[in-house]
């Protein structure tokens, strides 16, 4: 199954297409980009594979969907550090270089979809945790991920199965 975000205005907000339904979307603050580079706050152009979905146990059920799940730890943590060995990889907290925490106080990592993005191989500095997760309430911009409502994002979940991609086209195009 193919999941096609497709740019809306402003150039945060997205429309998120696939077989079974379509649905509101969240985008990086920096808009869609070809040319992604860490911390520069875009979502990446690309076709990009399902991974797997981790998510919080102590506030959700475990999601409905046919791909790889794991639940969530209070020391996870995803390195986004480019010198860093670990790069674009999960780490266990406390971890010495930069990383985000998986595990957090707001509820936008309840549910994360590991983006095959800069993983096969890592390039370091080609950006790092962008992930598919639930939006904020505000529907802010991400920092370069695709953000759904939790609602939508489970919904979406239930279809997808390995072998699912993500594409987003580039605008420019």
């Amino acid at each position: 199954m193919t999941i096609t975000v497709r740019l809306a205005d402003p150039p945060s907000e997205g429309r998120l297409d696939w077989p079974g339904g379509s649905f509101r979307c969240v985008l990086g603050r920096g808009g869609i980009r070809s040319d992604k580079r860490e911390g520069d706050g875009a979502t990446p152009v690309g076709r990009f594979a399902l991974r797997r979905v981790l998510w919080r146990p102590d506030r959700l059920a475990r999601p409905e969907t046919g791909l790889p799940v794991s639940p969530i730890a209070p020391d996870d943590g995803w390195c986004d550090d480019p010198a860093d060995p670990a790069y674009n990889r999960p780490v266990k907290r406390p971890y010495a270089a930069s990383h985000e925490e998986l595990w957090r106080d707001d509820h936008v990592y309840d549910v994360i979809v590991v983006m095959g993005h800069n993983d096969d191989p890592v390039v370091p500095g080609l950006g790092s945790a962008v992930f598919m997760h639930v939006a904020r309430p505000d529907g802010a911009p991400t920092a370069g991920c695709v953000a759904l409502p939790l609602p939508d994002l489970l919904r979406l979940l239930k279809d997808c199965a390995p072998g699912t991609v993500l594409t987003v086209p580039d605008p420019a195009a």
